[in-house]
């Protein structure tokens, strides 16, 4: 149980792409993945926190387990997570690791083609080997 926080109640979260340099620099790994942030309400952030901390402390991985629109079970590894206290009470500010869509990297994948133009590979220095 120590390995996930769980939404068990309230609509799916909201994901937004996030820009903060830290966070991006959260992403370093072999696999090309996004970093995403979400905030929730809870009871009991800083102890969340801490389960947090303690994970990582082992070099252990998180996760946030939530249903999606369509109510199927997901989670996502949490790479960074911070309790604040609002008017309303606590929130859970998470920052999530997630793979990029097949959308995301078709539109990758197209502005990489726009970079480079057969033009580039061309070679003009006149030594072209002719038999």
């Amino acid at each position: 149980m120590d390995d996930k926080i769980t939404i068990i109640e309230g609509p799916p979260p909201v994901f937004e792409d996030t820009n903060d340099g830290w966070a991006i620099g959260l992403n370093e790994s072999p696999m090309l993945y996004d970093t995403i942030f979400t905030q929730v309400r809870t009871f009991n952030g800083p102890a969340l926190v801490e389960r947090c901390h303690h994970a990582w402390k082992k070099s252990g991985t998180i996760y946030l387990h939530y249903r999606n629109e369509m109510g199927v079970e997901e989670k996502a590894p949490i790479v960074a997570a911070r309790s604040v206290e609002t008017d309303d009470g606590q929130v859970l500010l998470l920052w999530l690791r997630q793979l990029p869509t097949f959308e995301d990297l078709q539109e990758f994948m197209e502005s990489s083609d726009d970079d480079y133009d057969d033009e580039d590979f061309d070679d003009d220095d006149g030594d072209d080997f002719v038999e």
